[in-house]
């Protein structure tokens, strides 16, 4: 409660009015469980890897070692199911994460 109002998040106050207005709310985006089992840290280093930065490249601009950047690529490749880096590559670019 804010001052006495009721406080609903924006996607429960559209269900809510979609309910009193008779229309179907919007579909959820499809859902990608390799891409959803992803961490924040590790998204960023999957765009990075697909922009083609190397290791190093990434670890200086994350600040964080080279081998953290590994481990982080490791768990990438073992969540997304690629082979290697260059399969990784492609797997992002199909879902638009080099952009």
């Amino acid at each position: 409660m804010a001052e006495g109002d009721a406080v609903f998040s924006p996607r429960l106050a559209g269900f809510v009015l979609d309910s009193f207005t008779g229309r179907s709310p919007v579909p959820e985006p499809a859902l990608d469980p390799e891409l959803d089992s992803l961490t924040p840290r590790e998204l960023e280093v999957l765009r990075l890897l697909a922009r083609g930065y190397t290791y190093r490249e990434i670890a200086e601009d994350l600040f964080i070692s080279v081998k953290t950047v590994e481990t982080h690529a490791s768990n990438v490749l073992r969540k997304t199911q690629q082979s290697n880096r260059n399969a990784l590559t492609r797997w992002a670019h199909t879902r638009h994460l080099a952009d």
